[in-house]
């Protein structure tokens, strides 16, 4: 299994960040690997709501993601298969003084040969984790 965890600090209220960040639609906005995330549930954003989102990077691929668990303003969590690979994504949100700690932890199962590719491809993505989370900062707080 490749688990890797990011934090960063963004300088917005946690309920800001906590609805852009829970309504995966906005992935694109911030996620330069996702050209299109879409509902394909009704109703409001909660465990089991489904999404389907179209990746462009490392190669074209449709996915399914759904929630699988929501605490408002604390957790957020998205399970599906993402490039390929099964994977859970957690997000948590806790207030600070300068605005909200976001933490992000990314479980990837990759089976085969894939496998052995794991430890030196876990670097890799959590950079690239990193770097989106960086570009979702810089959205939340250009907004202010």
């Amino acid at each position: 299994m490749i688990e890797f965890t990011n934090i960063i600090e963004i300088h917005r209220p946690v309920a800001e960040v906590f609805a852009y960040v829970s309504d995966l639609e906005h992935t694109p906005d911030w996620n330069w690997a996702i050209s299109e995330t879409r509902k394909t549930t009704a109703g409001p954003v909660g465990v089991g709501t489904t999404y389907r989102q179209t990746r462009t990077v490392p190669e074209d691929a449709t996915e399914e993601l759904e929630v699988s668990a929501l605490q408002p303003d604390r957790l957020f969590e998205v399970t599906g298969v993402l490039a390929s690979l099964p994977a859970h994504l957690t997000y948590r949100f806790q207030a600070t003084p300068q605005g909200t700690r976001l933490e992000n932890t990314v479980q990837l199962q990759p089976a085969g040969a894939v496998r052995l590719l794991a430890p030196v491809a876990a670097k890799r993505i959590q950079r690239s984790v990193a770097e989106n989370l960086g570009i979702l900062k810089n959205r939340l707080e250009g907004r202010a």
